[in-house]
């Protein structure tokens, strides 16, 4: 039975979890202090996904660069690939929270939107 020691990012706690998995499937999870803590360990060891928030590039803009994020998790094995996208990407100012600046990144199904607003120049 293999065991992995995680620190769980689920709540502020930061719970030090023991993972045991037996045959890829994880068999308990143990020293979470809430449920949080048994999700988290359960995906983190069998299919983990991070948020990505990164910059893309404005044209016409107030400011150089735009915040942006994923609206949802994505799988960590396509995050380089995420990020490779976005260095290529550059928008027209101007930009409003919420705008979505990429679709489907990286064949993930998951849009990127912009975390700022930037205006055009005048």
């Amino acid at each position: 039975m293999e065991e992995r020691n995680l620190i769980c990012i689920g709540c502020p706690m930061g719970c030090h979890l023991t993972v045991e998995i037996k045959d890829g499937t994880v068999v308990s999870v143990s020293g979470n202090t809430c449920k949080r803590g048994d999700s988290y360990a359960r995906s983190e060891v069998t299919a983990p996904v991070r948020v990505v928030t990164s910059t893309v590039k404005v044209l016409c803009g107030k400011a150089r660069v735009v915040s942006v994020k994923t609206k949802k998790d994505i799988p960590k094995e396509k995050i380089v690939a995420c990020v490779e996208a976005l260095k290529k990407l550059q928008i027209e100012a101007p930009v409003h929270i919420g705008d979505v600046i990429a679709t489907n990144i990286a064949d993930t199904g998951v849009d990127v939107v912009a975390t700022k607003n930037v205006e055009a120049l005048s």
